[in-house]
């Protein structure tokens, strides 16, 4: 949560209100139905989840989860990346915006540390998740001069980095256009210094544009949903912690599922009503950005997840 933001002092969700293991069970259950094959868990911090490991590992057991995948901070994946390997997650994200102290502590509100971020890294790649992607979130005049430190780290280390614009999600970020920076500056910058060769996206509607190192060492990513919008190839639908269903990063409403997934309760009606609401979507905020009415309030990023 932005340091600033009212929630961010301890406003938070009473846990009554969050979606049990049971109920989430039921939801990826109904989402593979329909023929979701990817699964992230994110958040806010999901490892600060009390009994996570259970959940994952019921996941993960589900037929036609084919690809679960975690975003963290990784401040807690020392003393994690053990359990949440045996209990069958597949991938992680840690989320890094900075290599220098002073810039991460501004970013982070002074919570954790890079070295401890670094050891979360080193721990996951320890106990068997190989490629990690890292996350780099590029704001100008706060963490842009520092870009160039993470590229020459993350290079050739078997790791990921993507870089991605600084996004006006929610309202409490202190989003300005300003703050952007294209993600072609760095592609020419980073071209500049180490050759770059394009590569096909894995999937389509996938958000990164990826880019092999010429000499060999490795791979980078941009994501560009400011400057390059890819609304017409999104595939990704999200559900807040309490139950909420968002067809869209920067929705303002959604659709509560949280009704439907109780004990007892028929699937086929969830089913039906995930199934309507994905169909009947029209979300293309990131085409309209700017253009009258525009300007709706959004639900904020650390209740949607990324």
């Amino acid at each position: 949560m932005p340091a600033d933001a009212s929630n961010a002092r301890g406003d938070f969700l009473p846990r009554k209100r969050l979606l049990s293991d049971a109920e989430m069970d039921r939801l990826v259950r109904a989402f593979v139905g329909l023929g979701v094959a990817k699964i992230r868990i994110t958040g806010g911090e999901p490892l600060l989840r009390p009994g996570l490991v259970n959940l994952i590992e019921r996941l993960a057991g589900i037929a036609g989860v084919e690809d679960l995948a975690l975003i963290t901070n990784g401040i807690l994946l020392p003393q994690m990346a053990q359990d949440l390997a045996q209990a069958g997650l597949g991938r992680i994200t840690v989320s890094l915006d900075s290599l220098d102290e002073k810039v991460f502590a501004r970013m982070t509100g002074g919570r954790g540390s890079v070295a401890r971020v670094l050891a979360g890294i080193d721990a996951a790649e320890k106990f068997g998740f190989g490629e990690l992607k890292i996350n780099t979130v590029v704001q100008r005049g706060v963490n842009d001069h520092t870009v160039m430190d993470m590229v020459r780290y993350f290079r050739g280390s078997g790791h990921i980095l993507r870089l991605i614009e600084f996004m006006d999600v929610g309202s409490s970020n202190q989003w300005s256009s300003d703050r952007v920076v294209p993600g072609s500056t760095w592609l020419q910058l980073i071209h500049e210094h180490w050759p770059l060769r394009p590569l096909a996206s894995h999937y389509p509607g996938e958000t990164a544009r990826r880019y092999s190192f010429a000499d060999g060492a490795g791979e980078i990513g941009l994501i560009n949903s400011i400057t390059e919008p890819f609304c017409g190839q999104c595939s990704r639908g999200r559900v807040s912690a309490d139950g909420v269903f968002y067809t869209c990063l920067f929705s303002g409403q959604g659709i509560n599922l949280r009704p439907l997934l109780g004990s007892g309760r028929d699937p086929r009606n969830l089913t039906e009503r995930i199934r309507s609401s994905w169909s009947e979507r029209q979300n293309r905020y990131s085409q309209i950005r700017g253009e009258p009415g525009g300007t709706e309030a959004k639900i904020e990023m650390y209740r949607l997840g990324g």
